[in-house]
């Protein structure tokens, strides 16, 4: 969930409020907690780190268990898959999983329904700190003759403003939006729903587990920009 993690920054500069204040009355991370595990944090992310790693290595092991890919490379170098499986019930069902450009395993993500936990979540010996709010927003990808566009998103107010169905949303709306031309061109769309969002590096970072970026992960030029996908290679393309 690098991508979304992202994608909510820009989303704020739309919006004109920040993250937190979406998430108000609701406790936001701390900013400076420590970004490296802590105590019981250990066993944790030593478990995920070998765990997903022997399951889920390359992009298309997470194809062939159901996850998909969904938005373009953000700044940190990743690709985020999800599997549209919100309620994370044990570290060994993260509802998203993160590559880079070639399709090797960077990190994970694992989510906790707000709707079913109103405050942070206690498990796994994770500090409760460490999750991050995210509002409810429509996902979508696009297909064009020039190929397929990742990255798409709603927020779910505007797409209910519009006589959208957010708990099941069609490509109708976004057509009604102005987001597509055609229902035709909308290959997916679904409902990110309303989370609490904990980040974890699979790949060794020298910044911690829980940090943002890691400086052994070497972004493409192409990082943190709207692209469309052409059989494998991008290209620069309007992000509306």
């Amino acid at each position: 969930m690098r991508t979304i993690v992202n994608t909510f920054a820009t989303i704020a500069s739309f919006t004109g409020f920040m993250l937190s204040a979406a998430a108000t009355p609701l406790p936001a991370p701390t900013p400076t907690l420590d970004p490296h595990p802590q105590g019981t944090e250990v066993a944790f992310v030593t478990g995920v780190q070998k765990d997903l790693m022997a399951r889920f290595p390359t992009s298309a092991d997470a194809i062939r268990a159901g996850y998909f890919r969904y938005n373009n490379e953000d700044r940190s170098g990743s690709i985020s898959y999800a599997n549209l499986q919100w309620r994370s019930t044990d570290p060994r069902h993260p509802s998203q999983l993160w590559y880079d450009v070639n399709g090797r395993l960077l990190g994970a993500d694992f989510s906790v329904l707000r709707s079913a936990s109103p405050m942070a979540p206690h498990l796994w010996g994770v500090n409760p700190q460490r999750w991050r709010v995210f509002p409810a927003h429509i996902h979508y990808i696009l297909s064009t003759p020039s190929g397929t566009i990742y990255g798409r998103y709603v927020m779910a107010p505007t797409f209910a403003a519009a006589g959208g169905n957010v708990a099941d949303p069609r490509a109708a709306t976004l057509v009604a939006l102005g987001k597509a031309s055609s229902v035709s061109q909308v290959s997916r769309i679904f409902l990110y729903p309303s989370i609490w969002d904990l980040i974890v590096w699979v790949k060794p970072n020298p910044n911690g587990a829980f940090a943002d970026l890691n400086p052994n992960v070497k972004p493409s030029a192409n990082a943190g920009k709207p692209i469309v996908t052409i059989y494998g290679s991008c290209l620069p393309c309007e992000h509306r």
